[in-house]
């Protein structure tokens, strides 16, 4: 009864912090927040540590590299080539991308046993595990859970992200995304972002970290300064956010300040400019990296200290004004919106003065390391310096528990990893989040038994399984469908065929999956094929279905739209609980996050509205 009252008043507490804060009042300024910070164990096992280790391995413990798992040979050159980053670059973690969980988890064990000092292994598990690890389950985005309305899905969510994590080795993941997405055309947040309210945004962000720290696994508040309103995705180029310091307090800022009050462990820092938070003018290189995001938007006009790399931004406001003692880390160095302008030394050089902690993934870690050894051979950078942030990381591997176990166990993995109690909330997650936010009379339900078509356009290279988990609900729940498929490569004749079988269909459902894609060019939008089949589409059936799996905006360029349907995403469990809610074998319980066109935020209908 007692820990039940006391989980109660902790969550009371956090909800005091979301005010914007510019403004805390005096009696939320004395309400004690709930801290994940290392303990005095860790800082005597940090100082032994510390008195052992020479310039070049304090040096690599900022370095963390990034891999993409798969088998691999000890005796091929990938592998030999990641065991000298741990071996003779000593790099201080790894964060995991796309690959199976056993090959992840086998492979990271086996650096895991090179490293003299324990790997700090991280993830962007912002759906979960699955959002990297293949065959595994996602969760809903962060817009289609704050639909719900209720952030005790969020904190249920970051409960089993955390055990998941923890079950496959990583002790840190890049979560919640806390970008307040008041910008339609943002082609890399839109959907990862709890929506366009602030207040709403650290609501949620608040309920995930304490459910994923309270599994030990470190939470990360991304992006600061904040990239809710930018229209340049930063892995392709520089964006430039020129906005007062007064806006910025009280939208970017707001849910960056709750969560730090509530005790996140870490904040990553964007490649963004912000001129009216630092001036100073950045000038493309005449010789960039080799873009690692499709191609780079080259941007030179405004362009300004991308906030990574500006000692303002980071040390001045993160540290200082908002009084951040956590863990500082950097997002991906590879992203053009900091390759474009700065080679890999510098940039890991004037990362490190800037005031962060750790160097996410840089381009080339020999440069960047080979950086940072000059720097502090000339004195550029101090050993003080350097002493500050591998204390840090040294403090935070003890307080995750890496200091006694770096090795992770395969056996349990298949019982803790996407068992029921990740489907059933991915689950729960979805039915309560399906928003009709316009709406034909008596275009839904949908009629039992009806000819359809289901016209899946998409924005990716899916053709073959795209809206695979709508159509199988569809036709478990009575329906007979059709499934066309139209994408970039649709040839004329496909085009003309999918254009008449919607015409002749009873019924017609258009799964709209342009979703958000980070890096590439098509990101949010739907191709132009795809844009000519459904406004022919729509002229010739107003009753029309038009479902957004990914991109809510959508309505906005095709307002010809009668029905329309939010779905936040194309993870099986929203496509399943859109086709439920298409045939009426459940409610539409969904409200908007954001404003869609003329429909304002908190929008959503149900099938007998009128």
């Amino acid at each position: 009864m007692f820990l039940s009252l006391l989980r109660t008043f902790s969550t009371i507490l956090v909800l005091f912090s979301l005010a914007p804060l510019a403004g805390l009042t005096a009696f939320e300024r004395t309400l004690p927040m709930q801290k994940f910070r290392p303990d005095k164990k860790a800082d005597k096992w940090t100082d032994k540590q510390l008195k052992k280790m020479s310039v070049d391995e304090k040096i690599g413990q900022l370095v963390h590299i990034g891999i993409n798992a798969q088998f691999l040979s000890q005796d091929s050159g990938e592998y030999k080539e990641l065991k000298r980053q741990i071996v003779e670059n000593k790099v201080g973690g790894i964060i995991v991308f796309v690959g199976d969980v056993y090959s992840t988890v086998h492979l990271v064990n086996r650096m895991q046993a090179e490293a003299k000092i324990p790997l700090l292994i991280s993830g962007d598990f912002e759906t979960g595990v699955a959002m990297r690890f293949t065959e595994a389950v996602n969760f809903p985005w962060n817009m289609a859970i704050a639909a719900t309305g209720n952030p005790e899905f969020a904190r249920r969510q970051g409960a089993i992200v955390g055990r998941e994590s923890r079950a496959t080795g990583v002790q840190q993941v890049f979560a919640p995304v806390v970008d307040v997405n008041n910008n339609a055309d943002n082609p890399v947040i839109n959907v990862r972002s709890y929506g366009e309210n602030a207040e709403d945004v650290a609501r949620f962000g608040i309920a995930f970290t304490e459910g994923l720290q309270g599994e030990n696994v470190l939470a990360t508040a991304k992006h600061f300064p904040g990239h809710g309103d930018t229209a340049v995705d930063s892995h392709r180029g520089l964006p430039v956010i020129d906005f007062s310091r007064d806006r910025l307090e009280k939208t970017e800022f707001s849910p960056f300040r709750a969560l730090i009050n509530a005790g996140v462990g870490s904040v990553m820092i964007s490649h963004i400019s912000m001129p009216q938070l630092d001036n100073t003018k950045v000038e493309p290189l005449k010789q960039s990296i080799k873009a690692a995001y499709a191609e780079s938007e080259v941007i030179t006009e405004g362009t300004t200290m991308p906030a990574t790399l500006s000692p303002n931004i980071v040390t001045n406001i993160v540290r200082k004004e908002m009084n951040f003692d956590g863990l500082i880390v950097t997002d991906a160095m590879d992203m053009s919106g900091l390759t474009l302008y700065f080679n890999q030394e510098e940039a890991a050089v004037r990362a490190v003065l800037a005031g962060n902690d750790v160097l996410l993934k840089p381009a080339n870690a020999d440069a960047a390391i080979r950086g940072l050894r000059e720097a502090v051979k000339t004195g550029r950078i101090t050993e003080a310096r350097l002493d500050e942030s591998v204390r840090k990381i040294l403090a935070w591997k003890h307080k995750l528990g890496l200091s006694e176990r770096k090795i992770t166990s395969l056996d349990a993995i298949d019982t803790q990893v996407s068992n029921a109690a990740t489907l059933q909330l991915s689950e729960e997650i979805a039915q309560n989040a399906i928003t009709l936010v316009k709406k034909q009379e008596n275009a839904v339900p949908v009629k039992n038994g009806a000819r359809t078509v289901v016209l899946c356009i998409t924005n990716g290279e899916d053709r073959n399984y795209v809206g695979n988990s709508f159509v199988a609900r569809l036709r478990q729940n009575g329906m007979r469908v059709e499934r066309i498929v139209i994408d970039e490569r649709a040839t004329d004749k496909e085009i003309a065929d999918a254009i008449a079988k919607a015409k002749a269909a009873e019924t017609v459902i258009a799964g709209l999956y342009g979703r958000v894609r980070s890096g590439a060019k098509n990101s949010i939008g739907l191709p132009v094929s795809g844009e000519k089949v459904l406004r022919e589409t729509l002229a010739a059936n107003p009753q029309t279905v038009s479902v957004a799996f990914g991109n809510p905006y959508l309505l906005r360029g095709f307002p010809e739209i009668k029905t329309y349907v939010v779905a936040y995403g194309d993870m099986p469990s929203l496509q399943r609980a859109s086709a439920d809610a298409i045939t009426g074998k459940i409610e539409f319980k969904g409200k908007l996050p954001i404003t869609v066109g003329d429909y304002p935020r908190g929008t959503g209908l149900s099938a007998a509205t009128k």
